[in-house]
């Protein structure tokens, strides 16, 4: 029994594969942002698609989501907060870090995805990035200190300038 890539204990054939044949819709919010993880792992692009909400589909690039998709290699998937987004609802969030891989850098997508029910079924609205904070491998260099290179010139007058 493999775990489901959304990172469930579950198998896949008990968690996300019946949202993503089409055999069950996703009850709640963050059903439905687990099984858009596992379509991404998958590249299903099909399932990412229909379930993007319609107030959204025509900006949906199949070919640019199917690059992505297929490119990456999938870690997995943390779910940090999720507001509103159950059964008896019809919006809720979803506050989530996904790992990735793209040219053997790993990669940490943290994101606050929007969903809504449209015609009952609950779709993916928009997604927003959230604000992570920059931490340098090494100092900054001043605009006066000596350049990293080792020239014995000032940064401004050596790799810092444009």
């Amino acid at each position: 029994m493999t775990n489901c890539p959304c990172g469930s204990d579950k198998s896949f054939t008990e968690c996300c594969e019946p949202y993503l044949n089409g055999m069950s819709k996703a009850p709640t919010a963050e059903a439905l942002m687990r099984a858009r993880y596992s379509a991404y792992a998958m590249a299903n692009i099909d399932f990412i698609e229909r379930t993007t909400n319609s107030s959204n589909r025509a900006e949906f690039s199949r070919e640019n989501t199917r690059k992505w998709a297929e490119e990456s290699q999938w870690h997995s998937l943390e779910i940090l907060n999720v507001i509103g987004g159950k059964e008896d609802e019809d919006e809720g969030s979803v506050e989530f870090i996904a790992t990735y891989s793209q040219e053997d850098e790993k990669i940490k997508h943290h994101e606050v995805s929007g969903f809504r029910k449209e015609a009952g079924i609950w779709t993916f609205v928009d997604g927003h990035m959230v604000n992570q904070t920059f931490r340098r491998d090494q100092p900054k260099i001043g605009r006066n200190d000596p350049c990293h290179c080792g020239s014995g010139k000032k940064f401004k007058k050596c790799c810092g300038q444009k």
